[in-house]
């Protein structure tokens, strides 16, 4: 592919994208890899040049771009080669037109950025949740050591006690290691909320909403794959993918409970009131997540972050009644939202006399409301708010 069909493909993507984010559609890394599928003239060159292409875009625009169009001549206003390459020839994009208008950049739609503004994140702030993750992966202690484990390549050790860290990219599916069950794909801000739990052999822990289980596998190495250990949640299909993830890791522990939304107790019956731990990994925004999903910037709705902040009180309201007398309710949220973090643990302990926030004792973050807030502008992580709350005994 000449690069001005480079960029004509991107804009095709980029304009199933914008439809999918407004119609609540397919992701955009599924977009582009259905694009691959059905365009087996595109060599691996192209389908790395096109994605980049896609990648950039998204992250140059703030609001919802009109068309792909739009958005790639927004991409050019910052790289200015590529306006080079509306050139009108064929398979090619046409030549931009006297005036033609581009998107309008920024770090998220207007509205977005005033609540990023009211929770303290603008400025360089902001900004960093556009820019590229690394891969981060965890050691599963249930079968190796970071010390001794040998992989493909060294990593750069970083502050969590089982974590390396690896350039976006990295083929870690393809290591025998992680088909091994050795290591686990996991963020390294994660990987800290997970140690926040404190979860000890022999103890009973509950992972409310655990999707397919990727926080329930590192508290299962931190319990050495003894006591009780459940998973739930409501979504059934993200749930079944835990059972051949934890077999391939070695925890054996791990029970699976499926919860019927609204009536989630009732699955849970025989638990109320027993357990030492329930992590609430609670559903939010996801705007902690930016720098992995850019364009989930254009599906959130105001509608919408009312009803997450809705779902989130309900479930810290499960968890306490499923804490025994002094247990803990750790609280994590991907998002870097007052309303879905420090303003829910508020909320929660004006409704609930006798409990009390503890302070974490984490070596990354800084303290936020009753809680602790990671940020990819300070520490390197994706976006995580963390609280702890003690049961009255």
């Amino acid at each position: 592919m000449t690069p001005a069909a480079r960029v004509q493909s991107a804009i095709g993507i980029l304009d199933s994208i914008i439809d999918a984010a407004q119609n609540r559609g397919a992701p955009a890394d599924r977009i582009i890899a259905e694009w691959a599928r059905g365009n087996r003239y595109a060599g691996s060159k192209d389908r790395r040049a096109i994605r980049e292409l896609v990648y950039g875009a998204i992250r140059a625009c703030g609001p919802v771009p009109l068309s792909g169009r739009t958005a790639m001549l927004r991409l050019a206003e910052l790289q200015p080669e590529i306006a080079e390459l509306f050139d009108g020839s064929n398979y090619g994009p046409p030549a931009i037109g006297e005036g033609e208008a581009a998107a309008t950049g920024g770090a998220a739609p207007p509205w977005v950025v005033r609540h990023l503004a009211k929770s303290d994140i603008a400025g360089p702030e902001a900004e960093a949740l556009l820019g590229r993750a690394p891969l981060d992966i965890r050691i599963n202690t249930l079968k190796a050591a970071r010390d001794t484990i040998e992989l493909p390549e060294g990593g750069e050790p970083l502050l969590a006690p089982n974590a390396l860290r690896y350039e976006s990219g990295t083929q870690v599916e393809q290591w025998d290691a992680y088909r091994d069950g050795k290591v686990e794909v996991q963020d390294h801000g994660s990987q800290w909320a997970c140690t926040a739990v404190r979860a000890q052999p022999g103890q009973t822990v509950i992972d409310l909403c655990a999707g397919a289980g990727g926080k329930t596998l590192s508290l299962a190495a931190s319990m050495e794959n003894t006591g009780t250990l459940i998973a739930s949640d409501t979504d059934r299909g993200r749930l079944s993918r835990l059972a051949p993830r934890a077999e391939k890791a070695g925890a054996g522990m791990i029970q699976s409970v499926l919860l019927n939304p609204g009536k989630e107790l009732e699955a849970l019956s025989e638990f109320q009131g027993k357990a030492d731990t329930v992590l609430v990994d609670a559903p939010c925004s996801g705007t902690g997540t930016w720098r992995r999903n850019p364009e989930a910037r254009w599906r959130l709705g105001k509608a919408e972050l009312l009803r997450f902040a809705e779902i989130q009180s309900r479930l810290l309201s499960i968890a306490a009644q499923l804490v025994k007398p002094g247990g803990r309710i750790v609280y994590v949220t991907c998002s870097l939202l007052d309303e879905e973090g420090k303003d829910r643990i508020a909320a929660f302990l004006a409704a609930n006399p006798g409990w009390s926030a503890d302070k974490l004792e984490l070596p990354i973050g800084r303290a936020h409301g009753e809680g602790t807030r990671l940020t990819p502008y300070h520490d390197g992580t994706d976006g995580f708010f963390i609280a702890s709350l003690t049961s009255p005994c």
